[in-house]
């Protein structure tokens, strides 16, 4: 049986802490920018976490469960 691969499409977008969250970017920073005020633009800047009711389905993406 061959090795199972990971989702290339969650490899890219996720990354997974050292004590095992899964962090995510948002989204809707991409273009558009001058319509949206600074501080929604900078908010946006940060990274969040995955809510705990997608963890399982972005860990079973990146193969971890």
């Amino acid at each position: 049986m061959p090795k199972m691969k990971t989702k290339s499409g969650a490899k890219k977008r996720f990354k997974v802490t050292g004590s095992g969250k899964i962090k995510r970017k948002h989204a809707f920073k991409s273009h558009i920018l001058t319509k949206k005020s600074k501080k929604r633009k900078l908010a946006l800047t940060h990274a969040a976490l995955v809510h705990s009711s997608d963890e399982r389905s972005v860990k079973e993406q990146l193969r971890l469960v």
